[in-house]
């Protein structure tokens, strides 16, 4: 047999464990949002559980007011958690809307008119409503990608969902499932609650952890200092693109981009503004890029772009561009400012390089350096042809037909 005090007493321990769980969370991960109204959800769904318990040696129906006030709130808290973790505005209004309006149901149709059915659904609505609003942030999250954690969540929800219909249903028809009532029926929704709301907890703690994982993923991948792509994640991509080439046979193109007199920056105003030159540098380049190219950076005053499904006279034409903004901002520089120049070295993949990224690399690095001879602040591209006699254009003459 069910013993329901014992039942709510165990929710109260499970939810108490959980808001501890959660403060550690927030302590460890202070910017972590969501976890905050988690926790408040934990232990002010345990405040109202405890004091829910209240009623079963209280005529009074005040404990019963109380208890069921932060039971919805610990659902409105848990719903604002969602919408936080997904960067979504919190809807404080809603939320507080929802809740008021529910508990002025319970309030009414327990003292001015009392009915047993009506009180029970207003209840339900103000637990089941903020749940509902955040379930398509679970299923559907404006990434596109559902994690495992979100996942269950959302199967979670709806399940309790399901149960508060079937509770609401069986009171409608005639069947007393509240908690004044007592019985197994009872006992059984409470025990099925109780566990629901463990797993939803767990749920979000996949979540977060999911989160946690991929901000360190993310920061494996990223250069520190100008926030664009790093070496390592530049090598994967150019791995990726010479798979899907060969497979394909559709070219795609790589830029290599040198600041030129970059040491003489450092040199004369300090390595704060060579910092400051970088960064400046990836703001300007992005704003000539297409959607879908990759600006690295590969270390010091280096940079690379992916060019994917781009031919070398396409490739040519977006170094040109960002040679261009880059001529436009340096002579747009007062005294104080520090102009940038660039050299760039443009390469096309072929057949020859297969999945062998180095070998672009090291085409575009060898175009980079006709450009630099040429008297920098220019861009070169690799022509694979070595010349044959003296009339057959050379690097040189490559670069000139693109210009």
């Amino acid at each position: 047999m069910l013993n329901v005090p014992t039942l709510w007493t165990v929710f109260v321990v499970n939810f108490l464990a959980l808001g501890l769980i959660w403060a550690y969370v927030t302590r460890s991960y202070p910017k972590f949002a969501a976890a905050r109204f988690w926790m408040a959800s934990s232990f002010v769904g345990a405040a109202g559980a405890m004091t829910a318990l209240v009623r079963l040696f209280v005529a009074s129906p005040l404990p019963l007011l109380v208890g069921a006030a932060g039971i919805i709130a610990a659902s409105c808290l848990a719903a604002m958690g969602i919408q936080r973790f997904y960067d979504r505005p919190v809807s404080w209004r809603v939320m507080a809307a929802t809740g008021v309006l529910s508990l002025a149901g319970v309030v009414f149709f327990m003292v001015g008119f009392e009915h047993m059915q009506l009180r029970m659904l207003s209840y339900t609505l103000g637990q089941a409503l903020p749940l509902v609003l955040a379930l398509r942030l679970l299923l559907a999250p404006p990434e596109g990608r559902v994690s495992p954690g979100a996942r269950l969540s959302g199967i979670v929800i709806l399940t309790i969902i399901g149960i508060f219909a079937v509770r609401t249903l069986g009171n409608l028809l005639g069947h007393d499932f509240s908690a004044r009532a007592g019985g197994q029926a009872h006992g059984v929704m409470v025990l099925g609650l109780l566990f629901l709301s463990m797993t939803l907890n767990f749920g979000f703690l996949l979540m977060a952890m999911d989160r946690l994982r991929n901000e360190v993923a993310d920061l494996a991948l990223l250069d520190d200092l100008t926030g664009v792509a790093n070496r390592r994640h530049l090598l994967q991509r150019l791995s990726e693109e010479c798979a899907r080439s060969e497979r394909s046979g559709e070219p795609f193109s790589l830029l290599v981009i040198d600041l030129d007199g970059f040491k003489a920056i450092n040199d004369s105003h300090g390595h704060a503004a060579g910092d400051a030159c970088l960064r400046h540098f990836t703001l300007m380049a992005q704003t000539r890029l297409r959607p879908g190219d990759m600006l690295a950076r590969t270390g010091g005053d280096e940079f690379c772009v992916v060019l994917p499904s781009s031919s070398l006279r396409e490739a040519a034409a977006i170094a040109r561009r960002v040679l261009e903004v880059c001529r436009q901002d340096a002579a747009a520089c007062t005294t104080r400012d520090i102009p940038i120049a660039i050299s760039i070295g443009v390469a096309e993949w072929d057949r020859g390089i297969g999945q062998f990224p180095d070998r672009l690399i090291a085409h575009a690095d060898h175009a980079l350096y006709d450009a630099k001879k040429n008297g920098k602040n220019d861009f070169a591209v690799y022509d694979p042809a070595p010349p044959l006699s003296p009339e057959r254009p050379g690097l040189g003459e490559a670069t000139r037909k693109f210009a």
